[in-house]
């Protein structure tokens, strides 16, 4: 139970002898008390101050208790109330109860029974409070479920949503394809002002000139062959939400003139409309193309370039995040699978040229061909078997692991079990790779092969 001293306590009645009695006692108990002679003053001290429990008397002044309760039903507060009458009914019970009202007591009570309603339902509402909290933690600590990486690179990306995703700006999401920028920008909207409204999402390469542009912003009646009936467009349905345009670089010419406007006063037409529409979106794209180029080149337009990327969000080609391939092997696997130690080492030096798309459909594919749910090389697809190990995921221009760095890797590995006394728990985590990793590492630097503890997923 929350300590008495800590208690903020709202006491609304327009008996002053109640009120007052009622306070000197709390306030003796060491309560933080404010008091209120009606219902309107009630109503102002609540959206001035957070309250652990308010005390509403049922007949004041102006609002009653009641209507005071129905103006803060559903808002996003922590205080109880407690609902006080000298002419109690069932239906007025009810009817509080629906509203929210944490207790109903009829006068005359005692100040003790009183005392007791408060500090039961200032538990509750330390409790609403702490969940409320615990959520807001856990939904920063984990950027995206579907977000995989510990790499350098990713930790990197992940920073830059943290910091962009509250912000209402334009962001701008650059990458080869397959590298997962539509969940980069899932990842920024569910950290927005606008999370709890949709995420509007088109793609620029998938659909005709004519046909983005009505998509995009809407057409009326008539305006072109097959338009039998006024449409809006997905930049209307994303009003006060968040438009989500890949592949942006493919964007016509005429089309980034008309999304400028958007961006620069939130103006907009329908095609075969005069109407100027206003709307209130924030627009985060994605392109796998170079857009500095582009503009170089002059198949971009430099005013809308410089609208959309108030921040770049670079995502990094699946070849440069080492030490991310292990994850993805075991996120994509799943449990009661093998996969041989040669397998992985081919995975791990491939170049990923389809980046994270191209292993999660290699991973999939050798699933299906694989015997007794463990995946041997015979189950990879012919271009990763004929890869040359020279393929490294080091980096461009890189070859194979060098006997030196393998010596390496071995002793740091040898280093940090003993540190641990041979924990491969937490000797992973210190190494900041999974389990099932390090396992791996054991194998093929033949350091031990203690299958007691083997993680079976």
């Amino acid at each position: 139970m929350s300590e008495p001293s800590k208690i903020e306590l709202l006491i609304a009645d327009d008996d002053a002898d109640f009120r007052g009695s009622a306070a000197r006692r709390f306030r003796r108990r060491g309560f933080n008390v404010q008091e209120a002679g009606s219902g309107n003053e009630a109503l102002e001290f609540l959206n001035q101050r957070n309250f652990d429990v308010a005390l509403l008397d049922m007949m004041m002044p102006g609002l009653s208790g009641i209507e005071v309760l129905d103006r803060i039903a559903g808002e996003p507060r922590d205080v109880e109330v407690i609902l006080l009458t000298a002419q109690g009914t069932i239906d007025s019970a009810v009817k509080a109860m629906k509203l929210g009202a944490s207790d109903y007591l009829t006068k005359p009570f005692p100040l003790s029974e009183l005392e007791v309603l408060i500090e039961k339902a200032c538990e509750r509402s330390r409790l609403k409070k702490e969940n409320r909290q615990l959520k807001a933690v856990l939904q920063r600590s984990q950027i995206d479920p579907d977000i995989i990486g510990q790499s350098p690179a990713m930790c990197a990306v992940f920073r830059l949503i943290e910091k962009a995703g509250p912000s209402d700006r334009p962001i701008l999401i650059q990458g080869e394809s397959g590298t997962g920028k539509e969940l980069v920008a899932r990842a920024l909207h569910r950290r927005s002002p606008r999370a709890e409204r949709p995420l509007i999402i088109v793609n620029c390469a998938a659909l005709p000139e004519q046909l983005l542009e009505s998509e995009l912003f809407g057409h009326e009646k008539g305006s072109f062959t097959g338009a039998g009936a006024a449409k809006a467009g997905l930049i209307e349905i994303a009003d006060e939400a968040t438009l989500f345009i890949d592949e942006i670089g493919e964007m016509p010419a005429a089309m980034q003139a008309k999304l400028l406007r958007v961006l620069e006063d939130g103006s907009m037409r329908r095609v075969g409309s005069l109407r100027e529409r206003r709307v209130n979106v924030r627009v985060i794209t994605a392109t796998n193309r170079n857009l500095a180029e582009e503009v170089r080149a002059n198949r971009f337009r430099e005013d809308l370039f410089y609208r959309i990327n108030t921040m770049t969000i670079d995502l990094p080609p699946l070849r440069e995040r080492v030490g991310d391939i292990g994850l993805f092997i075991d996120r994509f696997l799943g449990p009661g699978w093998e996969i041989a130690p040669e397998v992985v080492e081919k995975l791990e030096r491939y170049r990923w040229p389809g980046n994270v798309r191209q292993l999660i459909n290699v991973i999939e594919r050798a699933k299906i061909l694989a015997d007794d749910r463990s995946i041997v090389a015979s189950d990879l697809t012919p271009e990763l078997n004929a890869a040359p190990t020279g393929s490294s995921t080091l980096g461009p221009g890189d070859g194979p692991l060098s006997d030196d760095l393998q010596s390496l890797q071995k002793s740091k590995i040898m280093e940090v079990l003993d540190r641990v006394s041979g924990n491969k728990t937490r000797a992973a985590r210190l190494l900041g790779i999974t389990r099932r990793s390090l396992y791996r590492l054991l194998e093929r630097y033949e350091l031990g092969d203690d299958a007691n503890d083997r993680p079976t997923t």
